[in-house]
Parts: C-alpha cells; structure tokens; sequence
C-alpha cells in the first residue's frame, strides 16, 4: 500500500489560505462592508459630504414604481438567459462528445466566444441587428417584420437575450464536455445492451450523472445574469428604449454614477447582494437535494 503523504507543519494550511483570504477581504468584503455603510447616508454627488439618514434610502427605493420594473425585467432577463444558455450549450456538448471527425476542432470553436469581453459581445449583435445598418436586421425588415431594438422595448430585449446568451454558451459547454467525458461509457453501453433508446438513456443515465455539473452551472448563470451582464446592456440599450431593458444591477450603475445618488445607489447595491445570496443559498438548500454525486 501506497503511504499518504503527511504535513507535520500545522501552520502551513494557513499559509497557503491567507493569499486567497486578503484578495477576497479587498475585493469582497471591504466594497460590501462600504456599500452597506454608505447606503444609511446622503451624500452629495461628489462625495465630499455625507449625512446619516438611517433607512430613507431603503424606504424612498422600494416606494419607485421603477425598481418594481426593474426587478421584474431581472427576473424575466436572468430566467431567459440562464435557461437558454444551459439548454443550447448541454444540446452542443452532447453533439460534440460523439465520435465525429475534427471534435477538436470543433470544440475549439465553440470555446472562443467565452474569450469575447461582455462590452465587445454586445457591441457585436449590436451592429449585427442594428435597424438600418445591421446585415442580420436587413433580412428581418424583407420579411416584413419592422424590427427596432432602439424604439421597441421587447426586441432590446431580445436583443440582450441573444448576447448574453451566446456569450455564457462557451463557458457552459465547456463545463458539460468535460462532464460528459468523466460519465464511464460502460454504463452507457450498459444502457444500450438493455434496450434503451439515445433518448432513454440520456434522460436517465447521462442527465442524472450531469446533475453535479449542472449545478453548478445553474449557481454560475445566476451570478452572471444578475452581475456580468452589465458590459451587454450597457454597451447595447443603455437601459433603455425608456428603462425596458434597465435590470437592477443596471440601475445600480444608473442612479449612482449618472444620476449621483450613491446613498440610493448604494442601498440598491446591498439589496441585490441579499438577493443573489438568498438564491443561491435557497439553491444550495433545496436543489442540491436532487444532485446524485
């Protein structure tokens, strides 16, 4: 038998933490423990002035009919993106996991959008489906269909959508790929000597195998949805036509650097924190029950 290796050296597990800990204490724990303060003040836009104004902040954010609309478009945006993303990227890992000529390659290819900065993917479809110079817009108005994500708020919707979604589909894919090649093949030829059909045997052999994988994903696509999609939005829409495709983490950015509220901004930052902690511990609560490790 092999003889596992022992650390005498009992502070050498700390060692090893403490670079991690101090980049996450200045870029975690720090910004938030600010951003919490500074939402129970009025400052001025510049920040030369504060006031401590207890909850007014919160009270005067949730009494904006806004930040309802606002909520609800995160909510519709992140639902869309992060199930569409999931579903696209696992259906593309499930192709390029056959046996095909230049898999490699092929995989290579679909990694690449990851690579794209958020602002830039979104600058893309942007000039793509721009209404009078966008060459995948022109075909739309041929077919009669009057698309214009400036003056319509549902197709800058759309829009979004498409961007956010192409650009998580690499990292997902990526994910599932190696997912599917750590499944054994002997229990899916198990499955196939049984008698079940590709179908069969995805649903209730390689699926429930994937469940780890998955999610993890589904925590990684909300964090993206509610933070990261930020570059897309505001290099496409800007949050509008008339706040349409204003999410908070977008009015956040809005209220704060362009409006100069940071108190206001400020309070919104901490309320999307709460949330996004809540979903994921809800998922780490309830979801995870269903993950077969």
């Amino acid at each position: 038998m092999e003889k596992s290796a022992v650390f005498n050296n009992r502070l050498l597990p700390y060692l090893l933490l403490i670079p991690q800990l101090i980049i996450t204490f200045i870029f975690f724990y720090w910004p938030a423990s600010q951003a919490i303060w500074q939402s129970f003040l009025r400052e001025d836009a510049f920040g030369l002035s504060s006031e401590f104004v207890g909850l007014e902040n919160y009270a005067a954010l949730f009494a904006q009919p806004e930040y309802y609309r606002a909520m609800l478009t995160t909510a519709v945006f992140s639902s869309l993106v992060t199930v569409l993303s999931l579903g696209i990227a696992l259906l593309l890992a499930t192709q390029a996991d056959k046996k095909i000529k230049a898999a490699p390659v092929y995989k290579t290819f679909m990694i690449w959008p990851y690579a794209v900065a958020p602002a830039v993917a979104g600058v893309l479809w942007f000039f793509m489906f721009h209404p009078s110079l966008g060459t995948l817009a022109r075909p739309l108005r041929l077919m009669g269909f009057d698309w214009n994500p400036l003056l319509n708020g549902n197709h800058a919707m759309v829009l979004i959508i498409m961007a956010a979604v192409w650009k998580q589909i690499a990292y997902n894919f990526l994910f599932f790929v190696a997912g599917l090649q750590a499944i054994p093949k002997s229990v899916i030829e198990a499955g196939a000597i049984d008698g079940a059909g590709p179908m069969r045997r995805f649903w209730t052999i390689t699926f429930p195998l994937l469940s780890p994988t998955t999610f993890f994903l589904l925590v990684v696509n909300i964090v993206y949805v509610f933070f990261e999609s930020f570059g897309i939005i505001d290099a496409v829409t800007g949050g509008g036509p008339a706040g349409a495709t204003t999410t908070m983490v977008y009015k956040v950015y809005a209220d704060g650097r362009l409006g100069g509220d940071l108190g206001g901004s400020a309070a919104q930052s901490v309320v999307l924190m709460v949330i996004v902690i809540a979903l994921t511990a809800i998922q780490f609560r309830y979801v995870e029950r269903k993950v077969q490790y």
